[in-house]
């Protein structure tokens, strides 16, 4: 497995990590109300009587939000639990209207499943490794504190409050800030192939909280601090790396590692003392008395796992039946947008692994140069499709095909109206194509004699140097072919 250690004076620590992430369920509206739960309101507009707390007012749940939440489930393999229950966890802040929050502690809706992260030499993940995942539960998020709208003051936005959430939470079975950014992006891309969370970890709609503790390699577990809402992969493994470094440093100086919560600054890398850690005792956890058991049956069931679209490592292993390489095959499922475009792209006609390699290298490029996404490119499948298959026929050569891509960029046009109008249809002409050999013979017989007394690396030159006389337009076979006769 990873080998990962942090070195001190007494020696090698190992570090040990789980996770505890917070998925907005995607649903339209609140968890046990019918509020709104769009990005981006002004406060306060997206609040009903229930989510403000107002007496007498009492909780439904949302069929559509426990739905999501057994899709995930199954997602991961994980066990549904056709029998769960709401309790309520108390506590006191100002942004918890109810002064506590129903969630699930004893009875949640969905047991224990895994996922696999890849190996990953670069990021220093020897190989594939299980991630098992202890259970998903339901409950609802909190509102907001804004601290910076006034000098003296602080308001409470409720928007957020009452907003579905699934707490996925992680066994203590990462290693490093590597896998533990490898477990999050695998997760968020399944989340995104269901459908039941959007991901978008900078809206808040994803979070995480992250555990870390340190120990000998081998011995007992260290005594574990929580860091909260953290909101990105790469604010995930700082504060792994920047809380596992402070914790060596406490323990080898002889002093203890504090059970507490602590808070990430994005600013400088580092985490600080939030309050002290709770356990479930403390919050007072009960069953909550206005909401009865949720019992599950075999057709609702049925219906949640007929709904399931083909998930990352599923499509992998298909793209690389189809003749995709390994590493395309992941570039290509790591995002749901992306597999669905090269869906398309198969769809229309074009052949797998070819389309690969121009999507990862020719489309993937042109989109970070432009500053979009895939969703944006100005390229559709059917397009590009269009393109390659001018490729593949001999219509024009791999180099024309770059010139017309960018020509596509911009203007939108198909690629067989570029061809046409720009006069850019591959010749095989080998009357012509003899032609200009003879004149870039001529023109270098220098290069021609040392090519004959044994330096053959200059067969590229004379390639190069033909095609560039036909603009391109050239079979690069056929110049290949014609070339070697003509040169003996």
């Amino acid at each position: 497995m990873t080998d990962y250690r942090i070195n001190g004076e007494t020696g090698a620590w190992e570090v040990v990590i789980g996770l505890e992430v917070h998925a907005q369920v995607t649903s339209n509206a609140k968890l046990f109300s019918g509020a709104a739960t769009a990005f981006g309101a002004e406060p306060n507009t997206q609040v009903s009587l229930v989510d403000a707390a107002m007496p007498g007012m009492l909780p439904v749940p949302n069929r559509e939000c426990i739905r999501q939440a057994v899709r995930t489930g199954m997602a991961i393999d994980a066990v549904i639990n056709k029998y769960s229950r709401f309790d309520r966890k108390n506590y006191f802040y100002a942004d918890l209207p109810q002064g506590y929050q129903i969630s699930q502690l004893y009875h949640p809706l969905v047991g224990e499943g895994s996922l696999t992260i890849e190996a990953d030499e670069k990021a220093g993940i020897a190989e594939a490794k299980r991630i098992e995942i202890e259970r998903i539960h339901v409950e609802q998020d909190a509102g907001k504190l804004m601290h910076d709208q006034h000098p003296t003051m602080s308001f409470v936005d409720l928007n957020r409050s009452g907003v579905a959430l699934m707490e996925i939470v992680s066994k203590p079975d990462m290693r490093s800030p590597a896998e533990a950014g490898a477990y999050l992006r695998k997760l968020r891309a399944i989340l995104r192939y269901v459908g039941s969370c959007d991901g978008n970890m900078e809206e808040g709609s994803m979070r995480a909280d992250v555990n870390v503790s340190v120990r000998k390699p081998g011995g007992d577990l260290g005594t574990r601090t929580e860091t909260k809402n953290v909101n990105s992969v790469r604010f995930v493994m700082q504060a792994i790396e920047y809380e596992a470094r402070r914790q060596v440093e406490v323990l080898e100086s002889g002093g203890t590692v504090d059970q507490e919560t602590r808070l990430f600054n994005p600013d400088s890398g580092t985490t600080r003392t939030m309050r002290s850690k709770e356990d479930a005792h403390d919050y007072r956890y009960f069953p909550d008395p206005d909401l009865l058991p949720l019992e599950l049956d075999d057709a609702f069931l049925d219906e949640c796992r007929a709904s399931l679209p083909e998930l990352p490592d599923a499509k992998r292993a298909r793209y690389e039946e189809l003749g995709i390489s390994a590493y395309n095959a992941g570039v290509l499922t790591a995002e749901v947008e992306s597999a669905r475009w090269f869906d398309a792209l198969m769809d229309a006609g074009a052949k797998p692994a070819a389309a690969a390699n121009w999507v990862t290298s020719e489309l993937f490029g042109a989109l970070n140069r432009l500053g979009k996404d895939i969703g944006e490119s100005p390229v559709s499948p059917a397009q590009a499709a269009e393109l390659l298959a001018l490729v593949a026929d001999g219509t024009i050569s791999g180099s024309i095909a770059k010139q017309v891509f960018e020509i596509m960029l911009e203007t939108g046009d198909g690629a067989a109206k570029i061809v046409e109008e720009k006069g850019l249809k591959q010749t095989s002409d080998t009357g012509a194509i003899e032609a200009e050999i003879a004149k870039v013979l001529a023109a270098n017989a220098d290069k021609v004699a040392q090519y004959k007394g044994g330096k053959e690396a200059l067969f590229g030159f004379f390639v190069g140097q033909t095609m560039k006389a036909m603009q391109g337009k050239a079979n690069p076979q056929v110049v290949n072919e014609l070339l070697k006769k003509a040169l003996g």
